[in-house]
């Protein structure tokens, strides 16, 4: 892994305080605890970050010593050319992309600042805690709504059966999905349309109570009154979870997203506030993909 190097603490060492007298002393503290606060403040606005990190598919280097944050409980927005690596970030984001034969991956990808690829750490409990939905909806066909609602806490969950079906019911209401299937919960998850498949996938994510919501453009293969449910969901999910967005849909990241990073070429480019990429571009290759001008 790369190596990534502190840049320290910037409180003052207790034998400072010690040395000063009076009101000194006391201003000294005060600007200590002011300090705790605004550092605590902005790890936990922190959920996900990438730091130095490399991705390659066998010779193919896919990502470039990528930097990126995504805050939490909000919405960040992930655009860019096809190829240019958005789908592979947020692969390792949840340590999928190791899943593939060939792939190989350096630098650092921090999760509410802890090392997701540190040594012992559980790939599995990786993706329970940052879940993901997929472009296409991936429901078990044959499989119950209610069942692949809670496919997920059947792997390694020692929940009682009550229990899993009140976190089922949970889900489905969370994904907006419960009132269209509450009387046909046995039905085969093949059975609904694309839109409801899509949310029932998004309600399986859910079910096992993560974190942070990968979505590698979930809304790509749906009709636009689908997409519109999809998107009034991320704006509700947004309250409770950070959510992470790939899309090629300029319009939807303008609609759903508070933050946006613009990939070019397995690069950040540019990344802010979705206004200011959109409105207020820094960088003339972001002003001329926004503007439809490539890509």
């Amino acid at each position: 892994m790369a190596s990534w190097v502190s840049d320290g603490d910037p409180r003052q060492e207790p034998s400072d305080a010690l040395a000063t007298s009076g009101g000194v002393t006391q201003e000294m503290a005060d600007s200590t605890i002011s300090v705790d606060a605004g550092g605590a403040r902005m790890l936990s606005e922190r959920a996900v970050e990438a730091r130095g990190l490399n991705a390659w598919f066998g010779s193919h280097h896919v990502l470039k010593n990528l930097q990126m944050t995504a805050k939490a409980r909000s919405v960040t927005a992930i655009i860019g050319p096809s190829g240019c690596g958005k789908s592979t970030l947020i692969r390792c984001f949840n340590r999928m992309h190791e899943e593939v034969r060939g792939a190989k991956l350096t630098g650092k990808v921090l999760f509410k600042g802890d090392d997701l690829y540190a040594p012992g750490t559980d790939p599995v409990d990786v993706r329970r805690r940052i879940g993901m939905v997929f472009q296409r909806p991936t429901p078990f066909p044959t499989m119950s709504v209610i069942g692949n609602t809670v496919a997920g806490l059947r792997l390694g969950s020692r929940i009682g059966k009550s229990d899993m079906l009140a976190r089922g019911e949970e889900a489905l209401r969370r994904a907006g999905l419960w009132d269209e299937v509450k009387d046909r919960l046995q039905l085969p998850g093949g059975r609904l349309s694309g839109g409801q498949q899509q949310r029932l996938c998004i309600a399986r994510a859910l079910a096992v109570q993560p974190e942070v919501l990968l979505m590698d453009e979930p809304a790509s293969a749906l009709d636009p009154a689908s997409t519109l449910r999809i998107e009034e969901l991320i704006e509700k999910l947004k309250t409770e979870y950070t959510v992470i967005i790939v899309t090629h849909n300029m319009q939807q990241a303008t609609r759903v997203a508070d933050d946006t990073v613009f990939m070019l070429d397995g690069e950040v480019v540019e990344a802010g506030t979705t206004d200011a990429i959109f409105n207020r571009p820094s960088d003339t290759r972001t002003a001329d993909y926004v503007a439809g001008r490539f890509g």
